[in-house]
């Protein structure tokens, strides 16, 4: 088969990515489980055909001199692909993230209401959490999309790689790709600053100097959306402020509490009768939440965001319990991404 062929597959059944790994078939995932879609086990040659057909000559070299490379490849007008080609054993093996050409909205996408009101913010800093695969990405371009269909505003992009292709619409929106429009995260970020931007994406807060630039960026009065690899929001600002020097660390909680609107952790859960739901829990920078930031008290966060959902805050624990509740989610699969379960079967006993 080629590589076409095994992208048409996972486009029609709907997976999320495709594993091309010497010595086992050719895998997809479909709603987070593995399962193989050719019956031999790939040979050495195989695989490296299929991968060199994703690549340009540049690309291909940079991967045998690096042994690894991130890049997007496009399956017509039909998807995109996020991939990594790397090396295992000494043989070149890749992963495949479909990025569907359609962006859901908040909505499709059964997303709590109050995310359309980060669409709407003029400023601030605005925190998408959780693991790989969990739909990060694709929660910050429903958001950049509904600025993009709603404002007339200069909406910068820097990814790595580039994900989602944004539709033509009221907003101008400028796309940077690591490697192939720029060389760094920080230059790129600090470059933004003089491409008149209104709101600005940063694909993935990576190290000390990303995390730094991006709080810049949103302490000049711009809306920035990026993503994190953190279990919680809680520990999202811990992982912010413990990046930084100790000398550092009170200047950053006080731009922090300042820039901070909100964060959105987000699992995506099996449900039942198939497919994956949203299990969300969201901070907004209340007056309390941005003291606890400021003065370094991230543990009352949680009591803080449980009894402040009159204004939209959500719990993980207490997304999880509305699911189960409404017959979407079983009581295995909530405890299974329960922070705390003891606090989730009191909130299933209410």
């Amino acid at each position: 088969m080629s590589i076409q062929e095994y992208l048409e597959i996972v486009v029609k059944k709907e997976a999320s990515d495709l594993h091309l790994v010497v010595g086992s078939p050719a895998m997809v995932r479909i709603d987070g489980q593995l399962m193989p879609v050719s019956a031999a086990p790939l040979t050495p040659e195989e695989t490296e055909t299929l991968v060199f057909e994703l690549l340009s000559p540049e690309q291909k070299e940079m991967l045998l001199v690096n042994k690894e490379l991130d890049f997007s490849f496009a399956l017509g007008d039909v998807a995109r692909f996020r991939v990594n080609a790397y090396f295992q054993k000494g043989y070149l093996s890749a992963a495949l993230r479909l990025i569907p050409s359609y962006i859901k909205s908040i909505e499709e996408l059964n997303l709590p209401r109050i995310c359309h009101n980060f669409s709407k913010l003029r400023q601030g800093f605005v925190l998408v959490t959780g693991p790989t695969g969990h739909g990060k990405s694709t929660t910050i371009a429903s958001m950049i999309n509904e600025i993009n269909q709603t404002k007339a505003l200069h909406v910068v992009t820097i990814e790595d790689p580039i994900e989602y292709v944004y539709p033509k619409a009221k907003s101008l929106v400028s796309q940077r790709e690591m490697h192939l429009d720029t060389h760094s995260w920080e230059v790129a970020l600090r470059s933004a600053l003089r491409e008149d931007p209104d709101v600005v994406l940063v694909g993935e807060m990576r190290d000390f100097e990303t995390i730094a630039a991006a709080i810049t960026v949103a302490e000049t009065g711009h809306l920035v959306f990026a993503t994190l690899h953190t279990n919680s929001a809680a520990q999202s600002i811990d992982r912010i402020i413990d990046v930084f020097p100790e000398n550092q660390q009170i200047q950053v909680r006080m731009q922090l509490a300042s820039t901070i609107a909100g964060i959105i952790s987000i699992r995506l859960v099996p449900a039942i009768g198939g497919g994956r739901l949203p299990a969300v829990e969201i901070l907004l920078a209340s007056s309390a939440v941005q003291t606890a930031i400021r003065e370094g008290k991230t543990h009352m966060i949680d009591n803080i965001i449980q009894t402040s959902g009159r204004e939209g805050m959500l719990l993980m624990d207490a997304s999880l319990a509305y699911l189960v509740k409404a017959g979407r989610i079983s009581m295995d699969v909530a405890n299974a991404y329960s922070m705390r379960p003891e606090e989730l079967d009191r909130m299933i006993g209410q």
